[in-house]
């Protein structure tokens, strides 16, 4: 009787863990952007971001060059255009808590240039240093809602 209520009761939890991680879904906000000492000073789109700016970088300028939201869903890929000649593909690996797991590629014509895994919060920023675009470099951001 006992073994049969284990057995019930992990069949149970099982099936509720899958339910939600089928469920699961995570809205996701792509910021490009460009970073530079060429000039000085903040987007004003960007303006939520320059205490992070100034702690982590060492740029006297940032443009925001593209802005997106995807909704990621468990084990669905979604590419994105990130620069020329270059893609980003996002991959939600699961959702726990206030954490995201998320599988990031950036793509240069098909080849793999960054294969890695990255952990998103609600209200906190990822970035991920890129290639060089005009006078700077690239730097995309990455935050997440759930």
């Amino acid at each position: 009787m006992k073994r049969s209520f284990l057995i019930f009761l992990l069949i149970l939890i099982s099936s509720l863990l899958s339910y939600s991680l089928t469920f699961a879904q995570v809205q996701t906000r792509l910021r490009i952007l460009e970073a530079s000492n060429a000039g000085t000073g903040v987007d004003s789109s960007l303006r939520d971001m320059r205490d992070q700016f100034e702690s982590l970088f060492s740029f006297s300028s940032y443009r925001l060059l593209k802005e997106e939201t995807v909704t990621l869903y468990p084990r669905q890929p979604v590419s994105l255009p990130v620069h020329p000649g270059r893609s980003m593909e996002l991959t939600l690996l699961g959702v726990r808590r206030n954490v995201a797991d998320v599988k990031v590629k950036i793509k240069r014509e098909q080849t793999d240039i960054l294969d890695t895994q990255v952990r998103l919060t609600p209200g906190k920023t990822v970035s991920i240093g890129g290639p060089k675009h005009g006078q700077g470099v690239i730097i995309i951001n990455l935050s997440a809602n759930f």
